[in-house]
């Protein structure tokens, strides 16, 4: 087997992503469902843009937050996502790769890099508004096989199953990575994603992703379930690894018969955005420094609890001293 030269890959649309607070009456005023990811155009995102009051950009989209983690962690971790050549292009490839990121920008020519406006409201909840932008011309030829196959695991966001052309760099990075003897994660990304691909994603879990992340409304969602038991009972038979997560009420790591239970780390919770993204850096960072399940779920708490106590996808504390203060790295 070829060595490896990263821990996580993640291929994901690469966004610069825009955090304002908002109210629940500006998100009624401007048609926005709450606690959703809703695709929308150029002109809307500009005028949404418009109406927001201070925000805060650094770059995102779910995969990139979570190999961000990763790195923050001490992982090897790498990119692959798609920008343009302007302003935007240029803060996300800088932001990126000061975290320590590699990522070899792969640029379009025109156009504008997506973003996503992310408005939280005082209930921490976020309500995500996203113009996919370049981000959407992501094809096959953009995945470059050398570094999928030098990864332990790949990850892929499910929101990548919107643009057709990303579709196919997604299935191309899972046949290079299990080819070379590699795993493949997969997140589900929203409840609305799920609902959109159902059959799609069940066949997807059942033959090529190894470590599946989802929430519970996800899960439930994937497998049309009215308990989160039942969809549990579904999803340990259909993937080696699933981790699942339950705000408040923890997680569950389930691997055929084995089970862990993983309690929520406290926090004041001021904005969610990124939660399941950085829960998913802290597992797939423990995965793959050789951790036991339970460890890699206990740091990926931890990192969960960092994110949500502050506004932003990014950790602004020492994630790596923190795990190291609690006995788990």
């Amino acid at each position: 087997m070829k060595e490896t030269a990263f821990d996580v890959l993640g291929i994901g649309n690469a966004l610069v992503d825009v955090l304002a607070h908002a109210d629940d009456a500006f998100l009624t005023e401007n048609d926005i469902e709450k606690g959703a990811m809703t695709l929308i155009d150029a002109e809307a995102a500009n005028a949404l843009y418009g109406k927001i009051g201070p925000a805060v950009e650094v770059s995102g989209g779910s995969a990139a937050n979570t190999i961000a983690g990763v790195a923050t962690l001490g992982g090897r971790a790498a990119y692959i996502g798609k920008v343009a050549d302007d302003a935007l292009g240029n803060i996300f490839a800088h932001d990126i790769k000061a975290t320590g990121v590699h990522f070899e920008a792969t640029r379009q020519a025109g156009g504008d890099t997506g973003h996503c406006t992310i408005l939280v409201t005082p209930d921490a909840q976020r309500s995500m508004n996203t113009f996919l932008g370049a981000s959407t011309t992501l094809c096959a030829d953009d995945v470059a096989e050398d570094q999928v196959s030098a990864a332990k695991v790949i990850y892929l966001e499910g929101y990548l199953f919107d643009p057709p052309k990303a579709r196919e760099a997604f299935y191309k990075a899972a046949g290079i990575a299990h080819e070379a003897g590699r795993e493949v994660a997969l997140t589900l990304s929203d409840s609305f994603c799920v609902e959109r691909y159902r059959a799609e994603f069940q066949h997807l879990v059942e033959t090529e992703i190894d470590i599946l992340f989802a929430n519970e409304d996800e899960l439930m969602a994937l497998y049309q379930t009215t308990t989160f038991d039942d969809a549990l009972q579904i999803v340990r038979e259909k993937c080696s690894i699933a981790a699942l997560t339950r705000s408040a009420a923890g997680s569950i790591i389930v691997c055929g018969d084995e089970i862990h239970v993983i309690d929520a780390d406290k926090a004041q919770v001021v904005d969610t955005t990124g939660a399941g993204d950085l829960y998913a850096a802290g597992f797939l960072y423990g995965y793959t420094a050789g951790k036991d399940l339970k460890t890699a779920g206990q740091i990926a708490s931890l990192c969960a609890a960092e994110v949500i106590s502050h506004v932003g996808a990014r950790p602004e504390a020492d994630l790596k001293a923190l795990a190291k203060a609690k006995g788990l790295i």
